[in-house]
């Protein structure tokens, strides 16, 4: 299909046009107006997710629907009340108190939405973690904030290494049966009894969650959030996830990753949606299955998973019923413009790209339902977000320059702090409090649409000339020949640095100097001379974290700084 350079909106009643027909007259009480706080003065994001629905008569709505090889089952939002003030009374009883942390190893289930809510009724602070972590991941995070209490499964017990936590006082398992001196919650809510709201009200800035952030180097470090975050990650749901009530909504990041814990429970729950929860592993059959059986409308994930679909669409897609679908949006990271045509083609459907990090809370740079997209864009900033590109000095660069990507302080869900690490806390404001700095490198243009460059470690300067690897690759795998693509910087005498692409090459092809040189040129006449990369390599896998499948380029990097020069380059 024609590779268009812009993609119209779908006519449609969004949320955002019937909030905001203006965005240039934003005004906060637009969205708190929506929340129960602001008539009672009583705040809890879990009251906020499921308990206000209840009492508003909303309880008979189905809010969670789980889907694994083996089980379908549903939870109502009277339901789903009446679970977590159990689980919290368990809790309670055997000492969680306001500010405790509590942190939450569980498979994607219903019982791991549950156990974090229940933990945020009591005003703890929860601390959810991937299912896949092993000892070591587990340590560094219970260690770091001497978390006092974990809820997990007897399966997941062997990975949790006790006689290195002290702190870790009591461990909760949601299986019937008892181990060692665990606690289980299936036995104890058997004996209770009052069912009366356990709910601690707190103030907006009280600790609500902490997720760890893994850098290139050191310990991950703990960010929290607050109460307060609420408000964006409801009008976010609203306005760019497009949720209403009558949605079947599929985040599929686990909880144990920021987006599975904003977009994966709170801000679903307090719009009010039907959330689906997936127990099986990535396999392209069963996620199609899932959309088709649950009626999945709006859905939510990550440019790794799209193209894993792309890659097995072509042999299964046609045999799914995906109408159901409306709206698709993606996250993690950049998202390729092969994959935005992908869906179009195959989904009839847009993919929206959306930019945030752990660090932010929510969403900040998306691409409205309402908006046009730009293949290759981040979208543009929220109406209630003002972003900047700022040089090395802290200063704007001219449109079109690449700089560092700033955001304007403050706004709702921005961090509280890194928990017991101020001077990390204080290095995303290398320019004053003014400007949160994001780490990554980007580009705006006439229109205010925002590219993403890269890291700033990632980022090439190649005889003065920036060039971000991200653009690279994308138009790299563009190219019939390339399935995958990565690019570095590597390091030149004369300019300083050259453009460098690993490449996997698609199945029918075969490497050959005639190849890499039609693909360099195809890069070169699509971008720019200095942006074509001078040295192009066949690999037969890049390397990528086991988790997300993200790109590890600094592998890269590492690899062709070791080497001697008799890899076979062109």
């Amino acid at each position: 299909m024609s590779r268009v350079t812009k993609l119209a909106p779908v006519e449609g009643a969004y949320n955002i046009s019937k909030d905001l027909p203006n965005r240039e007259n934003f005004d906060w009480t637009i969205i708190t107006k929506h929340f129960s706080w602001t008539h009672t003065q009583k705040i809890n994001m879990a009251y906020e997710c499921v308990d206000r629905h209840v009492e508003e008569g909303f309880g008979d709505k189905v809010a969670l629907h789980y889907i694994d090889d083996n089980l379908e089952s549903q939870l109502t939002y009277s339901q789903l009340k009446d679970e977590t003030d159990q689980w919290a009374k368990v809790l309670k009883k055997h000492g969680v108190t306001k500010g405790d942390f509590v942190f939450v190893f569980l498979p994607k289930h219903p019982s791991c939405h549950i156990a974090m809510l229940a933990a945020i009724k009591l005003g703890a602070i929860v601390g959810p973690l991937f299912e896949a972590f092993m000892e070591d991941a587990v340590r560094d995070r219970i260690q770091d904030c001497e978390g006092t209490f974990l809820i997990t499964n007897k399966e997941f017990l062997p990975r949790i290494p006790r006689k290195d936590l002290p702190s870790l006082s009591t461990i909760f398992i949601t299986d019937e049966a008892t181990e060692d001196d665990t606690i289980s919650i299936s036995e104890e809510v058997k004996q209770i009894e009052n069912l009366e709201s356990v709910i601690e009200w707190v103030d907006f800035n009280h600790g609500l969650n902490i997720h760890y952030t893994s850098g290139s180097t050191g310990k991950p470090k703990g960010i929290i959030h607050t109460h307060r975050a609420m408000i964006q990650q409801y009008v976010t749901g609203r306005w760019v996830l497009d949720l209403k009530e009558t949605d079947v909504y599929w985040c599929t990041a686990h909880p144990g990753w920021v987006t599975g814990t904003v977009y994966g429970v709170f801000s679903p729950l307090l719009n009010r949606a039907t959330i689906v929860i997936h127990g099986g592993r990535f396999q392209a059959e069963k996620w199609f299955e899932t959309i088709e059986k649950a009626k999945i409308s709006v859905w939510y994930s990550a440019p790794t998973a799209f193209r894993m679909l792309m890659s097995k669409s072509d042999q299964v897609i046609e045999k799914y019923d995906l109408s159901a679908l409306r709206h698709v949006l993606s996250v993690g990271e950049p998202l390729n413009p092969e994959v935005i045509y992908w869906g179009l083609e195959k989904l009839q459907l847009r993919i929206h790209d959306t930019w945030w990090m752990t660090e932010t809370g929510a969403q900040l740079i998306v691409n409205l339902p309402t908006d046009t997209i730009k293949p290759g864009s981040m979208g543009k900033p929220l109406p209630f977000i003002k972003v900047e590109i700022l040089d090395d000095q802290g200063f704007p660069v001219t449109q079109g320059q690449i700089g560092h990507l700033a955001i304007k302080a403050s706004w709702p869900s921005l961090m509280r702090e890194v928990w017991k690490n101020e001077e990390k806390y204080q290095s995303y404001f290398p320019f004053g409090k003014q400007w949160y700095v994001s780490g990554d490198l980007a580009l705006r243009d006439e229109e205010g649409y925002v590219y993403f460059q890269g890291r700033s470690d990632d980022m090439i300067n190649s005889s003065g000339e920036r060039i971000g690897p991200f653009e690279v690759e994308s138009k790299l795998i563009e190219h019939r020949a390339v399935a995958e693509a990565a690019v570095i910087g590597k390091p030149d005498a004369i300019r300083g640095e050259i453009v460098k692409a690993f490449i996997v090459l698609n199945p029918g092809f075969q490497e050959n100097s005639n190849l890499l040189e039609e693909i360099r040129l195809f890069v070169r006449s699509q971008l720019s001379a200095h942006a074509a990369p001078r040295e192009i390599e066949v690999i037969e896998e890049l390397p990528k974290t086991k988790i997300s499948g993200k790109i590890l380029r600094r592998e890269l990097k590492a690899l062709e700084s070791k080497r001697s020069s008799s890899a076979p380059v062109y």
